[in-house]
């Protein structure tokens, strides 16, 4: 019985770590796509694009948390889980009134720099998504955190089809409503993860 848990005890040490190791890669991918979103978001002015950066800080940020909650009991990572829930809402929030203000003004962003940074960000998010979908399962912290980095690809999508429909028409009309279609899939999401992990959070008390 002794070497048994002692076996369990390893196996879960070894999830651990590789957890850790995976978080840390897309901590550090999501903090640097930040920074080069929203420089070329700006640049552009585009609200898709800075919708996107801040979506990466806000990854970056929930990854961090992510990290100091691992080996932590279930009721510290239900906890994690109602924070990215509200972070995501905060941004979700953030977008719907960057995209009203834009519809106010005569802006039309630059639908090259749009494009060229999307798909960076989409190829950075793609490869965020494959590290982290074999531990989607492990718990109620790993799968919050793989339905944040999904949203990401999704929301890039969003970025290249906006640049691509500004180019065609010369319009701000398609980057707005991008964003507001990022708005609500970040949204529908928060609502998704709040859920379970309030559920979690109260078994675990």
């Amino acid at each position: 019985m002794k070497s048994c848990c002692e076996a369990k005890s390893t196996e879960l040490d070894q999830l651990r770590t590789k957890q850790k190791n995976v978080l840390l890669i897309v901590l550090v991918i999501n903090a640097l796509m930040f920074f080069v979103e929203f420089y070329f978001g700006v640049l552009s002015k585009s609200t898709a694009l800075l919708a996107d950066s801040l979506d990466m800080l806000g990854d970056a940020t929930v990854y961090a948390f992510s990290l100091y909650v691992i080996n932590r009991s279930m009721k510290w990572k239900a906890s994690a889980a109602l924070l990215k829930g509200v972070i995501i809402t905060i941004f979700g929030l953030y977008v719907l009134g960057e995209a009203t203000y834009k519809a106010l003004v005569d802006i039309v962003p630059v639908a090259k720099t749009m494009g060229i940074i999307g798909f960076v960000a989409l190829a950075a998010n793609s490869a965020c998504l494959a590290l982290l979908l074999k531990h989607r399962d492990d718990d109620i912290n790993m799968k919050s955190t793989w339905i944040c980095s999904r949203n990401d690809i999704i929301a890039n999508v969003g970025v290249l089809l906006a640049a691509l429909c500004v180019s065609l028409f010369d319009s701000k009309w398609p980057d707005i409503i991008i964003g507001l279609i990022i708005a609500l899939i970040f949204l529908k999401s928060a609502f998704h993860i709040l859920k379970e992990s309030f559920a979690e959070y109260k078994i675990a008390n």
